[in-house]
């Protein structure tokens, strides 16, 4: 620790010994996991903890401990629990002055899904003020997740008439024709995290009642083609695998009434190597353009296993080592 290292003591209530063996975890393993993640010391006897470190790490550390204390008369706190607290107590959002109060959460029929960290709630923010919204970042950041929520919510509460859920299919050409079944059952691989998300929120039988009448549509990219979709929440998911000729394609299908959030991951681009990403270049085309949000997200967002953090971190370390020296 260093000089200016500053201790905290909290005492949790009431002093129940099967709580607090649930929040410190076997072994106090949760606590180690807390420290590691904030640079920080705890300590504690009983109900009482001690806390030492930086000022900001250890408000965040009080935060978590709070907040995981308060959940363990409900739940068991697992080390996932763990890792998605800390994920709603970021030094960044500290820093910010936000706290798990201020964060935005969607109700849909089934779950209620909150935002864990400043740039989910940034991403939210935009969604509900943008009618064109990017959302780029590694995998397990709540891109697509938290795009399928806002959709689902904005359909129950009537601000839009249908869904429209679209992924590029990487594959269309040879391998695809192997597959059986005819061009939607062929792509439907693609889509399925988009189909899981929506029957975790709305429940498998009210999905598919919804895809009959055609006020949920998942489908191919190549489907948007010729169409204008107005009064419509619109998602295209991995966009990375767009060429600059279809983003451009889907963008102008946009119509009246209708909002739109583009997700991908720009250093996973499937296609091949001389066909340039259309996600990269309409990030640059779009640069600066009012009523189009931008949100970034980094590893530190990953609300995964906490090694899904760890790799997404040392592959960003590893492609910035490899980028030439100007």
């Amino acid at each position: 620790m260093t000089d200016e290292s500053t201790t905290l003591q909290i005492t949790l209530e009431p002093a129940d010994n099967q709580r607090l063996a649930n929040l410190c975890g076997q072994y106090d393993e949760n606590l180690r996991q807390i420290e590691k993640r904030l640079g920080v010391e705890i300590a504690n006897r009983g109900n009482c903890f001690r806390i030492v470190g930086s000022s900001q790490p250890v408000e965040a550390a009080s935060r978590v401990l709070l907040h995981l204390f308060q959940a363990s008369s409900s739940e068991i706190i697992t080390p996932q629990r763990v890792h998605l607290s800390l994920q709603s107590a970021t030094i960044n959002a500290l820093l910010e002055g936000e706290s798990d109060e201020d964060y935005k959460t969607i109700r849909t029929r089934k779950v209620l899904v909150k935002a864990r960290g400043p740039n989910q709630q940034r991403y939210l923010k935009n969604i509900l003020s943008h009618d064109i919204n990017f959302g780029i970042g590694p995998a397990g950041t709540g891109k697509t997740y938290l795009a399928v929520a806002c959709a689902v919510a904005a359909l129950e509460e009537e601000k839009v008439r249908r869904l429209i859920l679209t992924r590029p299919a990487v594959e269309a050409g040879e391998r695809l024709g192997f597959l059986p079944g005819d061009m939607v059952q062929k792509v439907d691989p693609y889509l399925r995290p988009l189909y899981d998300a929506l029957y975790e929120m709305l429940g498998f039988d009210r999905v598919l009642k919804l895809i009959e009448r055609n006020v949920i549509e998942v489908a191919p990219l190549a489907f948007m083609r010729g169409r204008t979709l107005n009064d419509a929440f619109i998602i295209l998911d991995e966009a990375q695998n767009t060429t600059v000729e279809q983003i451009k394609m889907f963008l102008t299908r946009v119509g009246f009434g209708s909002t739109v959030v583009i997700t991908g991951d720009v250093t996973q681009v499937d296609l091949p190597k001389d066909r340039p990403s259309g996600l990269k270049h309409v990030l640059e085309v779009l640069k600066g353009v009012e009523g189009i949000s931008f949100t970034y997200f980094t590893a530190a967002d990953v609300v995964r296993h906490p090694l899904v953090q760890r790799i997404v971190a040392a592959y960003e370390a590893y492609e910035r080592r490899q980028q030439p020296q100007t």
